[in-house]
Parts: C-alpha cells; structure tokens; sequence
C-alpha cells in the first residue's frame, strides 16, 4: 500500500474510529453472534448468518483503516507555505466559462469530504491546481471535457 499523507486531525479521526469499533462494534456482534448461537440449528438461522457477515465486513473495515495508519505519514502544518499550491491549502478558483467561484482544501484521500470542501489531491482538479500561482489560469481535463479556472487566492 501506498504512503498516505495526512493530517493530525485526519489521523486521529481514524485512530478513534478504529477504536470505536474495536471497543463498541465487536463485542456488540460477538454477542449478536452468540445469541443467534443459543437460538439452536445454525443452518436455518438468519440472525447468525448476518451476524457473522456484519462481522466479516466489520473486521475488513478495521483491517483497512489499521493499514492506513500503519502507512500514514503526518503533514508539518506549519510548513505549508501559499507561494504555490500544495496540499493543506485552500484554494478559490472561478470558473472562467460561467464564472462560478469555489474554494477548495486540498487533502489526503483519506480525509476528502466534498461536503466539506476537502477535494482529495489525487482528483484531476486538485493534480491541475498543484504547483500553480495566484492569477494563473488552468486548463483541466475532467469527466466531463476540458474546465478552465483562474486561481484566486491560496491560503491556509
């Protein structure tokens, strides 16, 4: 698996969670699993199988994000700099056909959440915009064809 870049708050958002479900979920099916166990012939127990298969799927998930932390490499907050785009800045582009502004936070996978305007750096906008100034406009190619937006500003 792949290095993946994040942030303190990224990191510990899936450390609690891994330990929510090691803490809350597992023993909660494992004593789904054992009462199914007591209602008597597991081969016609619906209640067993999906528990055992809310097991199975809650066990792959805990084994993925261990992985991902077991491959994390925290970002230095306080080394991004706003010269250029990078990861960890926010970034307002408008739209040079309809003018349409949006601003955006580059971030790991891991931490992308459109919702919250967190775009993952992997994405065709967020690899568009890496490296680019205030004032440069930039063509990308998306889905949908090529998008032109001028960048507006970079912050932190």
């Amino acid at each position: 698996m792949a290095v993946s870049y994040m942030t303190e708050e990224g990191y510990n958002k899936i450390l609690a969670e891994i330990n929510y479900l090691e803490t809350v979920k597992r023993p909660e099916i494992s004593a789904q699993i054992a009462e199914a166990r007591d209602k008597g012939d597991l081969s016609e127990n619906a209640e067993y199988d999906a528990a055992k298969e809310a097991q199975g799927i809650m066990e792959a998930k805990l084994a993925q994000l261990k992985s991902l932390i077991s491959n994390a490499r925290l970002i230095d907050e306080s080394r991004v700099q706003t010269e250029e785009i990078q990861i960890l800045n926010k970034v307002k582009i408008k739209n040079t056909k309809n003018n349409a502004v949006m601003t955006y936070m580059l971030v790991s996978d891991s931490e992308a959440n459109l919702k919250e305007g967190k775009i993952a750096v992997s994405t065709p906008i967020a690899q568009g915009l890496m490296g680019k100034r205030v004032g440069d406009i930039v063509e990308i190619k998306v889905p949908s064809g090529i998008m032109s937006f001028e960048i507006m500003d970079i912050s932190i």
